[in-house]
């Protein structure tokens, strides 16, 4: 059934993917109307998020941002499905990396990375990013698709970009064997989003509310030395973005537990203030808000 479902679909995606770029936007716009207008796909989600952690805007300006965001949301996946097709050329035009020396700094002292970013603005194109670095391969940390087919082709599109995609569980082995074979990496966290309340080890604000926080990358910095960066992505117009880099720090093992998490989350958090509607609302970040932590910040 699910291979099924992914030849029915596939020749579809292929098709939104080939269309040049204002075509693909008049496409966006109708997904908008449906996901948006007719649907209503997680706006309940979205305005309890938005009215969470913006208690002092007025219902037009929640209003505002909840349909600036739609649009973007809708723009995202056009432009994800169009990552199946593109040229390099066209997405060096479309994701500009503004400090890139930041990166290639650290990348030239022959220290691994750390690159850590929030599912704001468009993090599918920082992919393009890992032809800067010849020398060290990239992964990025996500969660595998339900569906093998569809999990695969996500893996080519990134592979294209010399960036392969690894689950949480595959993390230390991975980087372990790269570092035993004196191989250099830059792993991708998009470390933002809600971990389980019973599995989190630290608690912390975000966006003035105290949730439980993802500490992956923080742990395997400094289980492996990898300097942490931040990735700030903004969008400059409709598909076209500018990343900056920003150095946390090149000795992880110096910093008390969970700072850098803390730090990260801060960052993320100054995006989001300044440009809302690039935020993923979609997501129940704040589910645990009301929890009594199960685990004591060590």
């Amino acid at each position: 059934m699910q291979f099924l479902a992914y030849i029915l679909v596939y020749p579809f995606l292929w098709l939104i993917s080939i269309l040049p770029f204002p075509i693909l936007y008049f496409f966006s716009d109708l997904l908008y109307f449906i996901v948006y207008g007719l649907i209503g796909y997680r706006k309940k989600v979205v305005k309890s998020n938005l009215k969470l952690v913006f208690p002092e805007k007025s219902e037009a300006e929640i209003k505002s941002i909840m349909k600036g965001f739609y649009h973007h949301l809708c723009d995202m996946i056009l432009e994800t499905i169009k990552s199946m097709t593109i040229s390099k050329n066209e997405m060096r035009k479309r994701m500009r990396f503004e400090n890139i020396e930041v990166m290639q700094t650290i990348a030239e002292e022959g220290q691994s990375i750390a690159l850590m970013c929030g599912h704001y603005g468009s993090w599918e194109w920082l992919m393009i990013m890992q032809e800067h670095f010849t020398n060290h391969k990239g992964y990025v940390i996500y969660k595998r698709l339900a569906n093998p087919y569809f999990d695969r082709l996500v893996k080519r599109i990134r592979a294209k970009y010399d960036s392969y995609l690894i689950t949480t569980k595959e993390a230390v082995p991975t980087i372990s064997q790269a570092k035993t074979k004196g191989e250099h990496i830059i792993g991708g966290f998009a470390a933002d989003q809600s971990p389980k309340a019973n599995k989190a080890y630290h608690w912390n604000s975000f966006m003035g509310i105290n949730v439980p926080m993802y500490t992956g990358a923080e742990m395997l910095s400094k289980k492996f030395n990898l300097a942490v960066v931040f990735c700030g992505v903004k969008k400059i117009k409709r598909g076209y973005y500018s990343t900056h880099f920003q150095l946390i720090t090149n000795e992880p093992s110096t910093f008390p537990n969970y700072q850098i998490t803390d730090k990260f989350m801060e960052l993320v958090e100054n995006q989001i203030k300044e440009d809302p509607q690039y935020y993923l609302w979609t997501h129940k970040r704040w589910k645990h808000k009301d929890r009594i932590p199960t685990k004591m910040t060590k």
